[in-house]
């Protein structure tokens, strides 16, 4: 991907003077391991991260927003999205289908901005495979099964049927660790979202990220600056 061709947005940094590519940033974990905790966190307490907005064939509950919480659409239009080729990962959850559409994503990514994703392993395969070396895959792991379950039951807000078909699904969640960049344990919320942080912050700086870098190398050797 050549960088220096993209027209990019966002604003210029004020140390360097260069502007950079967004990062799409997924956080997946088995359900209760802390993942929508940590997400809100990182929203938060960084400016520059924007949760990633899904469209769903899911009726709106009460008190979401459309176009804030989900894009809201009917089936029909959800199977014209698909056959149109306008998602980056889309995947049906129990009775409804969720996906990720394409445009603000690459929107995004040329002003800079980057996307926080919510998502499974399935669908990180598939936005994995559209956007490739754009993705930070970021896995989030219980410091035990034991305490899994104990922050599930801690909820009071699921039957026990409920919390073994939970505990089964994440030991099949957790096999898919390995298809991630980064895989962390999260013994202690803060200490977690300061690891997830960290690693965003060594993203941003990669090379293939900093827009203009060819031209400031070049004119660098040349004498120019």
């Amino acid at each position: 991907m050549d960088l220096d061709s993209d027209p990019i947005e966002a604003p210029v940094d004020p140390i360097t003077g260069r502007r950079r590519r967004g990062l799409l940033i997924v956080l997946s974990s088995p359900s209760g391991a802390g993942k929508s905790t940590i997400s809100r966190m990182l929203l938060a307490a960084d400016n520059e991260v924007t949760m990633s907005i899904s469209a769903t064939t899911r009726p709106k509950r009460p008190g979401e927003v459309d176009d804030v919480d989900y894009h809201f659409v009917g089936p029909e239009h959800f199977d014209r999205m698909i056959a149109d080729g306008e998602f980056v990962e889309w995947a049906p959850v129990f009775d409804y289908r969720y996906g990720t559409p394409k445009a603000p994503v690459k929107a995004a990514l040329k002003a800079g901005r980057d996307i926080l994703f919510d998502i499974d392993w399935q669908g990180t395969q598939q936005l994995h495979a559209a956007m490739g070396e754009d993705l930070v895959r970021i896995f989030i792991l219980p410091p035990s099964m034991e305490e899994l379950e104990r922050r599930l039951r801690s909820r009071g807000t699921d039957s026990e049927e409920v919390i073994a078909f939970r505990m089964q699904r994440a030991a099949s969640e957790i096999s898919h660790w390995a298809e991630y960049d980064y895989v962390l344990i999260n013994h202690q919320t803060e200490h977690c979202l300061a690891q997830v942080r960290a690693i965003v912050a060594a993203e941003r700086l990669k090379r293939q990220r900093q827009v203009g870098l060819v031209a400031f190398t070049r004119d660098l050797v040349a004498g120019q600056r």
